[in-house]
């Protein structure tokens, strides 16, 4: 019987077909060298294989090492006005650091010298949302960013600051700044730090405390004249006392007018105007009789009315008089010193002394007659004008007693 041989195959003398398995062996000789060729071929041709792993390693070499870190956290609320803020960065330096309010308004602060922190130069606003940008390099010069925001506390007690000259007005030169707290004050470097004063042309003014609420301002010297004045007020969420935060945020601006300063001479009765430096006028007055005698020192004018009522039992003399339409009449201290007219004392201006410790001037009983003397001062004085006493029997005024800190040398004045 023959046998016929398939086709592409042959029987060898083992019953095997060698040809076949040559041909397989070359087949799968081809496909490893496919498959090699494919895997060789992306990473020279297609970019695919090696290509990804290169992009991998580059953007892991290009991100930066510095870690920027945000206190408070991210969304944090009833957030403290002082102390809570603070940017800082790891493994790299602080380039950039902002911090809005949702007005965009910009909160002042200053990066360490080492770049390490960021803090505020001041408190910050209650019941306010602030946004938080920060910027970090590291040692390769990457930069990391970091942003953030949080919302202030809402304050169960607060305080207010009424203030004195008013905005807009024109004093003397004589006039301080001067704030009266509604709450005393336990903490008065923050408060203090709060108000900022500006000046044109620009001199040197420090605040002073007269016990815990009230803080007033002046220069070294008077005021010059055509000095313009601005007060910041920043006291929106200044920790003023523990749990009792500032509620104000307001500008206020004055300027000065002439240089006017006169002075009351006890012993001579008279009183000499100069403005400039120069004596415009001279008046005779009559001041405190012995036992009730004139402070002496520097007074600043704080009110003015064209009458007024004054009553001794309201400053310790009672039942001594009681005159209810005193003319022309200007505050020179909180205790009840005046300069004011008189019409009731007869012809002791300029040849006796018979007041209660005020400084009198003649006048008219309804302050009618333009042409007194006490008419003409009232009307050439403004609030901040200076009243200097000399030669009385009595002590200087407390400079706290109105607002005659101009009695405070300057040195303790700082102090």
């Amino acid at each position: 019987m023959n046998v016929r041989p398939i086709s592409g195959a042959s029987v060898d003398a083992r019953g095997g077909r060698g040809p076949r398995r040559k041909g397989m062996a070359a087949l799968a000789g081809v496909l490893l060298l496919a498959v090699t060729a494919c895997g060789g071929g992306g990473g020279s041709d297609s970019g695919a294989g090696d290509g990804k792993g290169k992009d991998s390693s580059t953007a892991e070499a290009e991100k930066s090492r510095a870690v920027v870190t945000i206190a408070p956290g991210d969304g944090a609320k009833f957030v403290e006005t002082s102390g809570a803020l603070k940017v800082t960065a790891a493994k790299g330096k602080l380039t950039d650091v902002e911090v809005k309010d949702a007005k965009g308004e910009a909160i002042a602060g200053k990066i360490s010298g080492d770049g390490a922190t960021w803090t505020p130069s001041t408190h910050l606003a209650a019941a306010t949302k602030y946004t938080v940008h920060a910027v970090a390099k590291d040692s390769e010069g990457l930069e990391a960013t970091k942003e953030a925001d949080f919302t202030t506390l809402t304050p169960k007690n607060t305080f207010l600051g009424n203030f004195t000259p008013e905005d807009g007005s024109e004093v003397g030169v004589g006039m301080p700044f001067s704030v009266r707290f509604t709450r005393g004050i336990t903490n008065p470097e923050d408060v203090e730090k709060a108000i900022s004063i500006k000046t044109e042309p620009a001199i040197e003014v420090a605040g002073h405390w007269f016990g815990n609420d009230r803080l007033d301002f002046r220069p070294e010297k008077y005021w010059k004249e055509g000095t313009k004045v601005t007060v910041d007020l920043n006291l929106d969420g200044v920790e003023g006392r523990p749990g009792v935060y500032g509620e104000q945020t307001k500008t206020v601006s004055f300027t000065i007018g002439r240089d006017q300063v006169s002075v009351v001479d006890v012993k001579t009765k008279k009183m000499k105007i100069t403005q400039d430096g120069k004596v415009v006028k001279t008046i005779p007055v009559t001041t405190g009789a012995p036992g009730y005698e004139t402070w002496n020192g520097q007074m600043v004018m704080t009110e003015k009315f064209v009458q007024t009522r004054m009553n001794g039992d309201t400053v310790g003399y009672e039942g001594e008089y009681d005159i209810k339409d005193v003319p022309h009449a200007i505050r020179l201290t909180d205790s009840g010193t005046f300069i004011h007219g008189n019409y009731w004392a007869g012809g002791v201006f300029g040849n006796s002394n018979v007041s209660h410790g005020c400084v009198g001037l003649r006048d008219v009983k309804g302050a009618y007659d333009g042409g007194t003397p006490a008419a003409w001062f009232y009307n050439h004085s403004m609030i901040g004008d200076v009243v200097v006493v000399k030669n009385s029997n009595d002590a200087t005024v407390a400079p706290g007693n109105g607002l005659n800190g101009w009695n405070m040398s300057w040195e303790k004045w700082k102090a």
